[in-house]
């Protein structure tokens, strides 16, 4: 579609002029280093939250990948910065991988080893080294895959235990979340290594990567992606039997252009052919049953039919790059008019003009949820940021700030 340059544009702007320096300007923490752990929704900062290793590895990512797509230093300092508040405050140096959450000054208060955690931190780091060629983030990289490989592995069943203790034993608690099933494996943990892989295959063409990998596509195509109904599933026991029937639109959606990616990056022609359909059938699912009139995806629908008609930041930002890659994939103009349903409802509802960044969560008239927060263990730069990269890099080349 002609107009898709002038998305890539807008994109390019609400990265550039939005996203990115309300990152660098007002979440740095001057007392202690790194990053604030919390910003409410009104703007206010707590002090005292404790940081998460998620949010600190998706800031990494975020301001990483920002200087090496836009080709400028304007915000390697703030990803030097990640990097080392990583290295300072949430490594275990005498057990290996990263804390979940730290106080402010770095001590550690969850020190469990999610694996989640694992993933996110391998991804930023291969990000760092593909801006930076950095040799110690590398290396790191390298130390975090090997241990994920040797502890987090399920010999029997394959794929990946959600949770350790900080001695890499067994967990009291697997969950990420108070709401997630405490369940030994998930979706969304694989969704995570997945990304973290390809990424790290880029920067290390290792062929234990690419075996790694390509077994964890054949996860999503033989556990995972229901068959029968083509949505994902969300928790699962350790030898996969299903454990929920919920769908998660935001999660469809985002599997089906990242399956996609892991199968290029791979360049395995039959990998690609079996991903192809599974991919493009969770982008047309998310497109028919998740997408409301004013172009915002909803958030899930539970087991009994019921829509959660909320709309969070990060299934928008998701849904414009899978509606993209479809059509990318297929040349069907339905998926490009989505895309820009969605980048539109974005603009209109999400983005926080007065208060920086988005919304983490809208209602279904797109009124914000103020309590939700603008910083926090969950919410990040990295959804709205890599959409906008992503948009910029399929729609029309990047262009420097």
């Amino acid at each position: 579609m002609e107009d898709l340059a002038d998305l890539a544009e807008e994109a390019r702007a609400e990265l550039v002029d939005h996203i990115l320096p309300f990152w660098a300007e007002r979440t740095l923490d001057d007392e202690h280093g790194g990053f604030v752990g919390r910003i409410d929704g009104h703007g206010r900062r707590v002090p005292e939250a404790a940081k998460g290793s998620v949010l600190n590895a998706r800031i990494l990512w975020t301001f990483a990948a920002a200087c090496r797509a836009l080709g400028t230093d304007r915000w390697c300092a703030e990803a030097d910065r990640a990097c080392d508040a990583l290295r300072t405050h949430f490594a275990d140096p005498e057990h290996g991988g990263v804390y979940w959450t730290v106080a402010p000054d770095g001590t550690p208060v969850d020190d469990k080893k999610q694996v989640y955690a694992q993933a996110f931190t391998i991804y930023a780091l291969a990000e760092h080294v593909r801006q930076r060629g950095d040799g110690e983030a590398l290396a790191w990289a390298q130390d975090l895959y090997r241990l994920l490989e040797d502890r987090a592995v399920d010999p029997e069943h394959g794929g990946y235990i959600e949770a350790f203790s900080c001695d890499w034993g067994p967990a009291a608690d697997l969950r990420l979340s108070e709401k997630d099933a405490d369940a030994p494996k998930s979706m969304n943990t694989h969704l995570h290594v997945l990304e973290a892989y390809t990424t790290l295959y880029r920067v290390w063409p290792d062929a234990g990567v690419a075996g790694r990998l390509r077994a964890l596509v054949e996860t999503f195509l033989d556990h995972i992606v229901d068959p029968e109904t083509g949505h994902l599933g969300l928790f699962f026991g350790m030898d996969w039997t299903p454990l929920s029937a919920d769908v998660s639109f935001g999660h469809d959606v985002e599997a089906s252009w990242l399956l996609d990616e892991a199968a290029a990056v791979l360049d395995d022609a039959g990998l690609a052919a079996r991903v192809r359909p599974v991919a493009l059938r969770l982008a047309r699912l998310a497109r028919e049953e998740g997408l409301d009139a004013d172009g915002g995806l909803f958030n899930e629908r539970g087991s009994d039919g019921r829509l959660d008609t909320d709309k969070h930041w990060w299934p928008q930002a998701e849904a414009v790059v899978g509606f993209l890659n479809a059509y990318e994939r297929t040349d069907d103009d339905s998926f490009a008019e989505a895309a820009h349903r969605t980048w539109a409802f974005i603009q209109r509802a999400i983005v926080d003009r007065d208060g920086g960044e988005w919304f983490f969560r809208v209602d279904r008239e797109g009124v914000p949820y103020r309590e939700e927060d603008t910083v926090g263990p969950w919410k990040c730069p990295y959804h709205n940021a890599r959409a906008c990269l992503e948009i910029m890099e399929r729609a029309g080349a990047p262009v420097p700030p």
